[in-house]
């Protein structure tokens, strides 16, 4: 079950976070400049921030196979329409639309790890989970640039198209519900979560940590292309190493918080070390040193270390019956947040330099670190 939701969620993932790894074909495709382009491959992020507690309410009450196989499946039928669109305004409805119908894969791959695992299993189980959007990025950030080399931005979508259309048929055919109630689950008080303090302000972490992975993932092929001097495929193969690399830090993250029992102490930990490669990340760059190829590397990794245990603590702060919804949430807020990060960021990069855009990720990172509730935690599944 957890393949199958990784596996649609990491299909997905292409098209739906995979296009700023072609911003340099969307920007000489569309001819626009480069905020244009942010908002263009990072327009399915527009329907996705509308849909995803939909999803979410969809899957508490029907389950993971009509959620994934009808949303996936449609996000393929949207990505083949982009395709063959040549008007800039229709090919962001378009991927607004995609955003909205993949994002059920966001919702229902977290929702099987609360409904199918332990709680001292959930660590890891989330950890690859997760893994589906790193895979997602690191097969995007090898296939789609020499595709769109060879064949442009509509071949870069009709394989979004194709990959997307088998995993929904896998998720259709396979999905299935657990066979039992997995014991433990209950976390949440009766009535809403939301009373809960903690929860609002695990959200808040996840937004204030959704900045720098966004500035960079967004923002990095296009940084070592202008200011290094990079080809654009050896560009987007940095980053499918550093996608690889984060699958990696992902599962162990996972691994230490199932040890210890705890979410945000790890999320802590991790938040100070992104915060040291970030700072070098903005010296490198300023210098134009060869420290910024490498910390653009790191930062990579470092930013999107921690969101599997920022998505576990919130679905187990919701408990099973409100899981999808709190997850569509969580997602909903991190969502708005790029949205709107997207283009402020191109435009602190176009008039000031990209030294200063992950100027502005290290700030909202800095910012996370009294937010995160890790005081008076305690060990779940002990």
């Amino acid at each position: 079950m957890l393949a199958l939701g990784v596996n649609a969620h990491a299909s997905v993932t292409l098209g739906l976070f995979g296009l700023p790894l072609v911003m340099p074909e969307i920007q000489r495709h569309f001819g626009v400049p480069l905020p244009v382009a942010g908002i263009i491959a990072n327009a399915p992020a527009i329907g996705i921030l509308v849909t995803l507690v939909a999803w979410g309410a969809l899957a508490d009450r029907h389950g993971e196979r009509l959620v994934l196989g009808t949303g996936v499946g449609l996000a393929a039928v949207l990505f083949a329409a982009v395709a063959v669109v040549g008007q800039t305004w229709a090919v962001i409805a378009l991927l607004a639309m995609a955003g909205a119908a993949g994002s059920a894969a966001m919702v229902g791959g977290g929702r099987i790890v609360l409904r199918w695992f332990e709680p001292p299993e959930r660590g890891v189980a989330m950890g690859l989970r997760q893994v589906s959007f790193t895979l997602g990025m690191a097969v995007g950030a090898f296939l789609l640039p020499p595709v769109a080399r060879a064949h442009g931005l509509p071949g870069v979508l009709t394989v979004c198209a194709v990959v997307s259309l088998l995993a929904a048929v896998l998720a259709a055919l396979f999905l299935a519900e657990p066979p039992h109630e997995i014991s433990g689950s209950g976390t949440a008080p009766a009535g809403t979560p939301y009373r809960q303090r903690a929860l609002w302000r695990v959200h808040a972490t996840s937004a204030l940590h959704v900045v720098p992975q966004i500035v960079v993932s967004t923002y990095g092929v296009t940084c070592l292309v202008r200011l290094y001097g990079w080809d654009s495929v050896t560009a987007g193969q940095l980053f499918g190493v550093a996608a690889i690399g984060g699958a990696v830090v992902r599962i162990a993250v996972g691994r230490w918080s199932d040890r210890t029992g705890l979410r945000m102490r790890p999320l802590l930990l991790i938040t100070f070390a992104s915060l040291g490669v970030l700072a070098l990340l903005v010296a490198g760059t300023l210098a134009r040193t060869w420290l910024g190829p490498a910390m653009l590397a790191l930062a990579a990794v470092m930013t999107v270390a921690g969101n599997g245990l920022a998505y576990l603590a919130a679905g187990e702060l919701a408990g099973p019956a409100w899981a999808g919804r709190v997850l569509g949430t969580h997602n909903t807020i991190q969502n708005t947040v790029s949205l709107a990060a997207t283009p402020l960021a191109g435009v602190v990069i176009v008039h000031v330099g990209f030294w200063a855009g992950f100027t502005a990720g290290l700030t909202c990172a800095l910012l996370s670190l009294p937010v995160i509730p890790f005081r008076g935690e305690r060990p779940r599944g002990s």
